[in-house]
């Protein structure tokens, strides 16, 4: 087989159109000849690549290379800070157009963010009072739909859930007898369902007035802050006249539906919840770093409430403030009331370390930066307490035993987390650890005492296999006794006052 020109040689062969013998010749004759010029002529410069290497930001090793000068990833890695600098800007030229825009806006947006030290961890996410204000710029200024979502921004939504959370479940565990039937010769059960209505509507009615007299105080310090400046108010977009009646009328229902749906005693509580967050927790915060420890009993509060709640149906006295609250009845209440109180300084410590350069600079007495390392210190401490805590609500009838051994791990999980907040003093990512196990472990510790309700299973299980109740008789006993006793005490008072027959 005769060989072609050279020319030939250096372009692709056509295997399509020969047979396998000669391909495989045509290909060692190409080997060879490429072996022979390779010394003699130069290769050809590369032609620049039309794909630009600011369309691969992802890559790391793409970055900082460019296909027309071959050293270009040699210097980029023994580069200086400069160096790396023009090399993001020239990066950041040939991006996508919508990639440059975001790049813009968000290089806008960083000048009027305090720049936060360099070993300061990234703020953490926005409120859900944030959220809501941004949602509700997409409807036009007067529609309803914007104004309703402003209006439950004012409510701070998470935090009133929470709150009614955690009114709810001391409801729910009050230990109250046949939990899961209707009371013995009653027709209504023993937790009203309407009682309940009435506690989680009050409760969230006064916390959401509590929450926007707090913001009404505090709009002008709330626009210097990123987590904050996002509010109604901050921005403007909601009056203070309009955010003031919001408030009042929240206050007057809560307190209203509390008063009339479930106790004065309820009621009172939910007034003074009130009164202390708007008008002592929010003007001392800054005054003192002890807000920290006003807040915590404003918290410690709404479990009081679930639990007065659930006393006021099943007392048998005149429901007094004392009979609900101070009687050895009452101790679970104020175990859970220890257990929110507790709750709130690892949760706020750790979100506050974060801006801490904030808080300071707006004029906020927080303890996080007028003595970062007690700040840790106190997170570790009250910590430590939630074992004891929920041993205290298995030894006093509230839960079973078994809860004491499954609350145990969540505990020591966030008892780890603040310990490494100490260590670590907020660094290392130890804040947004414990962050965010205070905003697991709550929930967690209520669904755990909910599903292990003392006697709660052994009710069900009776009432499956039909076994009689030995508890419900014993509160028959009781009741019909009780009643008797009702009834002497009315007849002998009966017969003191009616006058014999035939007496003048």
């Amino acid at each position: 087989m005769r060989l072609r020109p050279y020319g030939y040689l250096l372009r692709s062969s056509p295997l399509g159109n020969v047979c396998w013998r000669c391909s495989h010749q045509l290909s060692y004759a190409n080997l060879i000849f490429t072996r022979a010029i390779a010394h003699a002529t130069p290769i050809a410069p590369k032609q620049q690549s039309r794909l630009r290497a600011g369309y691969f930001l992802s890559n790391k090793i793409l970055r900082h290379y460019d296909g027309s000068n071959p050293q270009s990833f040699t210097a980029s890695t023994t580069s200086d800070e400069a160096g790396k600098t023009a090399a993001t800007n020239q990066a950041n030229h040939h991006l996508p157009h919508r990639r440059r825009q975001a790049a813009k806006r968000h290089a806008a947006n960083a000048q009027d963010i305090p720049t936060p030290p360099t070993d300061a961890e990234a703020p953490l996410p926005q409120d859900a009072s944030s959220a809501l204000t941004t949602a509700s710029t997409k409807h036009p200024a007067n529609s309803f739909r914007r104004q309703l979502s402003l209006l439950l921004s004012l409510s701070k939504p998470r935090l009133t859930v929470l709150v009614v959370l955690t009114a709810m479940t001391p409801y729910a565990l009050y230990p109250v007898p046949a939990f899961l039937s209707p009371s013995i010769g009653l027709d209504t059960p023993s937790l009203s369902p309407l009682t309940l209505t009435f506690l989680t509507t009050g409760t969230a009615l006064c916390s959401a007035s509590a929450n926007a007299l707090n913001m009404l105080y505090e709009s002008a310090w709330d626009a210097k802050m990123t987590r904050t400046r996002n509010r109604p108010l901050a921005r403007g977009l909601l009056s203070e006249r309009r955010a003031l009646v919001f408030a009042v009328i929240a206050a007057v229902a809560g307190v209203g539906s509390l008063y009339f749906g479930v106790n004065p005693t309820v009621a009172f509580l939910g007034a003074a919840n009130i009164a202390l967050y708007a008008g002592v927790y929010t003007p001392m915060k800054r005054v003192s770093w002890l807000n920290t420890w006003v807040g915590a009993v404003v918290g410690g509060i709404p479990p009081l409430m679930g639990w007065a709640a659930a006393a006021g149906e099943s007392a048998t006295g005149d429901g007094s403030f004392r009979e609900l609250l101070f009687t050895t009845d009452a101790i679970g209440g104020w175990l859970f009331a220890a257990l929110l109180f507790a709750w709130q300084f690892p949760h706020f410590m750790a979100l506050s370390w974060p801006i801490r350069e904030e808080y300071k600079a707006t004029g906020y007495k927080m303890l996080c930066w007028i003595n970062p390392a007690r700040n840790g210190r106190v997170a570790l401490r009250y910590s430590l307490v939630f074992i004891p805590l929920s041993v205290g609500l298995c030894a006093v009838g509230v839960t079973e035993w078994s809860f004491a051994v499954t609350s145990l791990p969540v505990n020591l999980w966030l008892a780890r987390e603040a310990l490494r907040f100490w260590k670590d003093e907020g660094f290392k990512g130890s804040a947004r650890g414990l962050f965010w196990a205070s905003v697991w472990h709550l929930p967690a510790i209520m669904v755990l005492a909910l599903a292990q309700k003392k006697g709660m299973w052994g009710r069900v299980w009776r009432s499956i296999v039909g076994e009689p109740d030995l508890e419900d008789e014993e509160d028959e006993d009781w009741i019909v006794d009780h009643i008797s006793q009702v009834d002497e005490v009315a007849d002998g008072k009966a017969q003191k006052v009616t006058p014999p027959i035939g007496s003048k």
